[in-house]
């Protein structure tokens, strides 16, 4: 596509249709990916794992963007951004077929290779996917655009948990550690194989839906683009390019950022189910925790509505990425400080400690952090915009290593707590180790004070 044919592009009315497509997908990004969070106790339980071995299945999940970001680049490049988008999607069904076999084996590593696989799919998605959002209208409501497909990502987060619940773990009261622990060592391996073979099913339709997808996106009207008009960028190898791309401080200082943001981001929506099983939270069905990962996203869809509302008409998105800098370092005071015995009764649920709420509402911190990163990270990058993108998709492992950070911090912190006969009523390791997170929002608020202004590291 010309330059001439870009600019008429953005200009067009035509700008609405790769944006429904692009909210469809974002759609299936997010149902693919917070189905972690509930999947983590899951496994804890059928695989029989301790905590810090169940968090291995976001490292597994996230992992792949970082070592598959730059190989999809260069896909992307060979194939274009159409085809690697169909390419992604058809990839993450692979990933949600080969669930079938780990289910049946109820082998543990097998599940770990799935999600990788199904990471991988999302790393080449991403990768195509995020610098249409910027390139197809105007930078600056380039974050405007990213919250409408956030709105569509966390919306998926929210119904995610509910559906795999509803389909899945249902009954999980019938498999509560204690009734396991309870039963022989022929009826408990029988009850466990039972309970993962439920995951069977729902992933091989979901399987066949995103192939489905895969052909539409193929067919569909969504334009190729072209960021690199002159071909100055593409005719340099990837570890050059990556390389000069690298001498831009916004694009360093952003990937930093974003993978702070992304360890906040998981941590709040993969560890809240697991924090509120030990606070209590099962209400009536013995299996609401296993729901909670839905508040956090709840609270992210309320933070894009803002972001769509606001942005940039009301707000800028470097006043909302300050906002929500400052939101979390207060959040993750209030979590770490306040008692866990405060509880607070919502109509139509059951009653909740006010520390699992909060960690929910760290959701509403974390909602317009991606889509205001993204565009000052990418800003005046030119030709570089293409391999930047993969560069920031690396910053995804955030996702993978500070969940296992806070498993083991946790848990150490839980046994050591055991040992000295600590009552459970005292702070657990699970509320101290959400401290790893004020990092995380200090630099949030620096990058949007001062670090995506840097365009030279001599200073």
């Amino acid at each position: 596509m010309s330059h001439t044919e870009s600019t008429s592009y953005k200009n067009q009315n035509s700008v609405l249709i790769p944006m429904v497509i692009l909210t469809l997908l974002f759609f299936i990004l997010g149902f693919v990916t917070w189905l972690n969070g509930p999947l983590i106790p899951f496994f804890e339980l059928a695989c029989e794992l301790t905590e810090s071995q169940a968090y291995f299945v976001a490292f597994a999940f996230y992992i792949a963007y970082f070592v598959m970001a730059i190989p999809s680049s260069w896909v992307i490049e060979k194939v274009g951004y159409k085809n690697g988008v169909s390419l992604g999607l058809i990839v993450i069904a692979l990933g949600a077929f080969m669930f079938y076999p780990a289910a049946e084996t109820r082998t543990f590593l097998f599940f770990l290779v799935a999600l990788f696989v199904m990471g991988t799919g999302l790393a080449i998605l991403q990768t195509a996917a995020n610098p249409y959002v910027v390139v197809i209208g105007p930078r600056e409501s380039a974050a405007a655009r990213i919250s409408i497909l956030g709105v569509a990502n966390k919306l998926a987060g929210f119904i995610a948990p509910l559906a795999l619940t509803a389909l899945v773990l249902s009954n999980m009261k019938e498999y509560t550690a204690e009734k396991i622990a309870a039963l022989d060592s022929i009826a408990k391996t029988r009850a466990l194989d039972l309970l993962a073979l439920q995951l069977q099913t729902p992933y091989i339709y979901m399987g066949i839906a995103i192939l489905v997808l895969a052909l539409l996106i193929r067919l569909s009207p969504l334009p190729e683009i072209d960021l690199d008009e002159d071909g100055s960028v593409s005719n340099q190898g990837l570890l050059k390019q990556m390389i000069n791309a690298c001498k831009h401080p916004q694009l360093v200082l952003g990937v930093i950022t974003l993978i702070l943001y992304v360890a906040a981001e998981v941590i709040a929506g993969d560890t809240i189910g697991k924090f509120g099983k030990q606070l209590g939270v099962y209400g009536s069905n013995g299996d609401f925790y296993l729901k909670l990962t839905s508040f956090t996203m709840t609270a992210m869809v309320i933070g894009y509505i803002l972001g769509i509302t606001l942005i940039p008409k009301y707000v800028s998105q470097v006043n909302a990425l300050k906002a929500s800098g400052l939101l979390g370092i207060v959040l993750v005071l209030l979590i770490v400080f306040i008692s866990p015995t405060i509880s607070i009764q919502i109509p139509l649920i059951p009653a909740l400690p006010l520390v699992v709420i909060l960690v929910a509402l760290l959701g509403l911190a974390n909602a317009l952090c991606w889509p205001a990163i993204w565009p000052l990270a990418l800003q005046d990058l030119g030709g570089y915009t293409k391999i930047a993108g993969a560069i920031l998709i690396m910053g995804i492992i955030g996702g993978a290593i500070f969940p296992l950070f806070y498993g083991f911090w946790a848990e150490s912190i839980n046994l050591a707590n055991e040992a000295k006969g600590i009552t459970a009523t005292a702070k657990s390791g699970n509320q101290i180790a959400y401290l790893m997170l004020l990092p995380a929002y200090i630099m949030i608020l620096f990058f949007a004070i001062k670090g995506h202004k840097y365009r030279s590291w001599c200073r």
